[in-house]
């Protein structure tokens, strides 16, 4: 990987990791709900009118939007608006690197190898040990946040899965036009679960960290980091640009606690090393197993 391109790996990394501060701040202000429909709204326009439709079936686009844009920000926002922490949201969304495996396993028919079943195990026991944390720990987490952070890993996943039943296509048109998938479905639960009092409010005094945490998730977030992301999948092999992904939570723990005070309970850090360790076993367990093999021989 050239140098650049290294820079602007670690650039997306650390946009990404930040990213579940910026959610609280904006949460602070606006509304779950609402915050979804202003992201989307400002992914999509003024964009729509300028870059192409990707050429694939509209089902396959709306499976797209509902999945990656409604469903995981849906529940991601709706867990963090009731307690769930910034740092350790950033490291249970990770879990979706599992419900992929698996889902691939269930309806694309892709093996499961000893590494895969071995880290889900491993990671099942790091989220148990978070999980344990609920309510009582000095992170603030609460049961309902942590269950709807896995439904937000959950639909990640399913996405995941749509991404790939759809196949090579430009990325920034498909982030764009999936952009329009979630935005009535936002507006129409912000209306229902916030009511029309409470979003005149937070429109009519929204402050400016809640203008720019808007600005930072659809702008920085979604159309930087997605489509920036997408560029080094196509130049590299994903062996080498997907593993940078297991630094996202590390930069969010990190983040929030630099700049939020979040701290964790003992062992909600263990469930996090825990976890982590179960994420580099489903990565480089397969190069572990390879290199076992040669050495045999």
């Amino acid at each position: 990987m050239q140098a650049k391109d290294r820079l602007l790996a670690l650039a997306i990394i650390l946009v990404w990791g930040v990213n579940f501060v910026v959610i609280k701040v904006g949460l602070a202000g606006v509304p779950p709900m609402l915050l979804g429909t202003l992201r989307f709204c400002l992914v999509a326009f003024p964009a729509v009118f300028f870059i192409p439709r990707p050429r694939i079936p509209l089902r396959m686009l709306v499976a797209y939007g509902a999945s990656i844009s409604l469903g995981q920000f849906a529940f991601l926002f709706y867990a963090m608006a009731v307690g769930m922490p910034a740092g350790i949201a950033s490291l249970v969304l990770q879990s979706q690197v599992f419900f992929t495996v698996a889902i691939a396993a269930l309806w694309l028919g892709e093996p499961l190898r000893w590494h895969n079943l071995a880290g889900m195990a491993i990671a099942a026991g790091g989220l148990a040990l978070i999980g344990s944390g609920a309510a009582h720990g000095p992170g603030g987490m609460t049961a309902a946040g942590f269950l709807l952070t896995l439904c937000a890993a959950l639909c990640w996943a399913t996405g995941n899965i749509v991404s790939k039943k759809i196949g090579p296509v430009d990325l920034l048109g498909l982030v764009v036009w999936g952009a329009l998938v979630p935005i009535v479905p936002f507006a129409l639960l912000s209306l229902w679960f916030e009511g029309p009092a409470r979003i005149a409010q937070a429109l009519t005094h929204v402050s400016g960290m809640g203008v720019f945490a808007v600005c930072y998730l659809a702008f920085v977030a979604t159309l930087f980091g997605y489509t920036m992301w997408g560029r080094l999948l196509t130049r590299y092999a994903a062996s080498k640009v997907a593993p940078l992904t297991l630094l996202v939570p590390v930069i969010g723990l990190l983040s929030a606690h630099a700049l939020l005070g979040e701290d964790l309970a003992i062992v909600q850090w263990i469930g996090a090393v825990v976890v982590m360790a179960g994420l580099l076993l489903n990565v480089f367990g397969n190069r572990l197993g390879t290199g076992r093999a040669l050495a045999r021989r």
